[in-house]
């Protein structure tokens, strides 16, 4: 049944074009979620998965797309999104089932095919491959292909201060070179993501919590750069590079250690994050580097290293405290979400046979406060104009499709203004409206919005507008 668009109500998550918090002094919000390849993308039961985030409050999914799966022949044409040679069924299948659930995608983009070079983790032969691929993947994900749903966030490479990532760490005497090829990532993946779209973040670094700094020789070990350096080295080679955010894995040294260890600089655990901020400013010469923590986790029995399910759950939220106290971390990715019994890899809140550890009501309960779609913006000009997610709207209807937006604007308890427009649906899944008010320099407002479409959608979502 057809539903009118101004009698189906919803409070819809409004939020500023730029994505991040505006106040400081404010309580920040965070795109909060998971990472979990098998369990989103392979495993059969991978739509119960994505219900199962949903459930939890996630608002974002990092995933890898492994250019070498993607692409295990050359395409004709490496920039043509649907080149016959590209595999992208699961990316598909997941990044359509997150938006269907209004939860944005983060996409990691790392490793080299056979045709494209010497190995999965050493640079491409040509750069320019690359370009193409990243310009392929998010065209394809830019919103202006019906069916083929808006990517707002990007990664260039996986830990590339680790050797298993990106090699050469450093040459054969022993001088470093990983930064330097990194940077040469980062160029051609920049600008093959922007060329395609360019409402989307692109996030460098995806940088591992330590290293060592030198060439090992004793063998078994990795060659590997801490964070600290690594982000430096990159900085005296390439000042100017562009990013929109720094993305890290502040993980302790042991799943037993608390988030609260501190490690010896230039290694970078959650406690030191503030100093590496700082770091980055003077070293890109920016202001207010934007955080990414894109990988975060503690592994539970029965990994031998593992700790308690209560332990836990309480170094969850010992770390969710850390990241939402910092004003420039924007995101807070949890690695994983569900244990398999074919990964050996314990850190996920619910167990392989489907039990829910104590972290997950945790992880539920903190998600919820910190909803990036429930923004905290600054807000200027007679009617200002304002953004929220309707990505479950774009999955039922197509770009151009009316949404009804009803509303309220209140001040404490008194209502300042309302209104009812129709507005277009945005070919990102977002939709744009001008509430009539002139805010206040340094007042708070509170703005309600119930929107809906015909296809039933509805949503419920509040944002804080600040005057400025």
């Amino acid at each position: 049944m057809r539903v009118h668009l101004f009698r189906r109500a919803l409070l819809v998550a409004v939020i500023a074009a730029a994505l991040v918090p505006a106040a400081a002094a404010a309580a920040p919000r965070m795109w909060v979620g998971f990472q979990d390849d098998p369990s989103f993308r392979w495993t059969t039961d991978r739509s119960e998965t994505l219900d199962l985030a949903a459930g939890a409050n996630a608002t974002v999914i990092r995933t890898t797309v492994y250019w070498y799966r993607v692409a295990p022949t050359r395409p004709a044409n490496g920039a043509d999104p649907f080149d016959a040679a590209y595999r992208f069924a699961d990316l598909d299948e997941m990044v359509r089932g997150a938006q269907q659930r209004g939860i944005e995608v983060l996409l990691t983009v790392w490793g080299t095919p056979k045709w494209a070079g010497p190995a999965q983790n050493q640079l491409p032969r040509s750069l320019a491959d690359y370009t193409k691929f990243t310009r392929a993947l998010a065209s394809r994900y830019s919103g202006r292909y019906a069916g083929y749903p808006h990517v707002r966030f990007y990664s260039i490479w996986n830990e590339p201060n680790r050797g298993i990532f990106l090699s050469p760490q450093f040459d054969a005497k022993g001088r470093s070179v990983a930064p330097k090829n990194y940077a040469k990532l980062v160029r051609a993946g920049y600008a093959g993501i922007k060329a395609a779209n360019r409402k989307a973040l692109v996030a460098i670094g995806e940088t591992a919590s330590n290293g060592r700094d030198r060439k090992v020789t004793r063998k078994g070990l990795q060659d590997t750069h801490s964070p600290g350096k690594f982000g430096e080295l990159l900085a005296k080679l390439r000042p100017r590079i562009k990013f929109d955010a720094w993305a890290h894995h502040p993980y302790p040294t042991s799943p037993s250690m608390r988030p609260t260890q501190k490690m010896r600089w230039p290694n970078v655990s959650l406690a030191s994050l503030a100093k590496f901020e700082v770091s980055l400013d003077k070293w890109f010469g920016r202001k207010k580097t934007p955080i990414w923590i894109t990988e975060y986790g503690h592994e539970t029995k029965p990994d031998k290293r593992g700790i308690s399910f209560t332990k836990q759950r309480d170094y969850l939220a010992q770390a969710f405290t850390i990241a939402r106290k910092d004003p420039r971390v924007q995101m807070f990715v949890w690695f994983i979400l569900t244990d398999r019994s074919t990964v050996k890899w314990e850190s996920g809140l619910v167990t392989s046979g489907g039990a829910r550890k104590p972290g997950f009501a945790t992880f539920t309960s903190l998600a919820r406060a910190v909803d990036a779609r429930n923004a905290i913006v600054e807000v200027s000009g007679e009617n200002p104009l304002v953004r929220f997610s309707a990505l479950q709207m774009a999955y039922y209807a197509p770009a151009g499709s009316g949404v009804g937006v009803s509303w309220e604007l209140q001040q404490g308890s008194q209502i300042l203004g309302h209104g009812a427009p129709i507005v277009p649906l945005e070919a990102d899944g977002w939709v744009s409206f001008r509430p009539e008010f002139t805010p206040v320099r340094g007042r708070t407002y509170t703005l309600i919005v119930r929107a809906n479409n015909e296809a039933g959608v509805t949503f419920t979502r509040v944002l804080t507008l600040i005057g400025r």
